[in-house]
């Protein structure tokens, strides 16, 4: 009998966020599926790890039945202890998400949900982020979690293609309004950052991130344009940190000691 392709779900909003359980219903149709995430919600932590205290994983239950396993740190922390202590096997496959909010241009850097994905491409293991363009957390997932598998199912499992980090955004419409699935490139969007200055009953003074994400959706082609305009968005990622054009231009220059 075929081993079952082991699938490992993370996210960054935490292991009780539906779209997350949404997720995991569609993709135990088509592989064995084991759960780690943060204990609670994560978003926007980028790439951070725990390293001044101790980690600490235990059961979720879901229903009455184990549903997987809780972290008490980030995404990054569960996909680096997951792979180290929690699974059996290297998994075949990394999905994290649905998140909710969109992690398009520049949000990826800040996205806890891409980092979790870029931890398994680090690691060698096929990985996809996965966001839907609302930040409603009662939106009703389970048609963006269908969509999910099918297109999980038709890329890795059935076209089998060779990838190593995906980024999946979802526009948050009714099905009937979807346009289809377009692969695209990154926008140049940006935030424009501001932070509201408040005072707590203590007389305090206390900052509140309100800044506006300026989404440059008339680039055609880039992921927030298929978002605008009614399709599901596919970029593929990479990291390269050298910057090989100013490289060659240092090595021309002599420099002293």
């Amino acid at each position: 009998m075929l081993e079952k392709p082991l699938i490992f779900v993370t996210n960054d909003d935490g292991i009780d966020s539906n779209g997350l359980y949404q997720l995991v219903k569609e993709l135990r149709t088509i592989g064995e599926v084991i759960v780690v995430a943060p204990d609670h919600q994560q978003s926007a932590v980028g790439h951070m790890l725990t390293i001044s205290k101790p980690l600490r994983f235990s059961k979720f239950f879901r229903n009455g039945e184990i549903f997987g396993f809780a972290v008490n740190g980030s995404p990054s922390d569960c996909v680096k202890l997951a792979l180290s202590s929690i699974l059996p096997r290297k998994p075949d496959i990394l999905v994290s998400g649905i998140n909710y909010g969109k992690n398009t241009s520049i949000n990826i850097l800040y996205s806890g949900t891409v980092a979790a994905a870029t931890e398994g491409y680090l690691a060698g293991i096929p990985s996809i982020a996965i966001s839907l363009s609302t930040y409603d957390i009662n939106y009703d997932c389970k048609f963006p979690a269908i969509l999910s598998r099918k297109i999980i199912q038709n890329l890795f499992f059935e076209t089998k293609l060779k990838f190593k980090l995906l980024n999946v955004n979802i526009p948050a419409i009714p099905e009937t309004q979807l346009k289809g699935i377009m692969i695209t490139h990154c926008s140049n969007s940006y935030w424009n950052d501001k932070y509201e200055k408040r005072v707590d009953p203590f007389g305090r003074e206390y900052y509140w991130f309100a800044g506006e994400y300026v989404s440059n959706s008339d680039d055609e082609g880039s992921d927030d344009w298929a978002l605008k305009n009614g399709f599901v968005s596919i970029t593929p990622i990479s990291f390269n940190f050298t910057d090989f054009s100013l490289l060659n231009e240092l090595k021309k220059i002599e420099l002293k000691m």
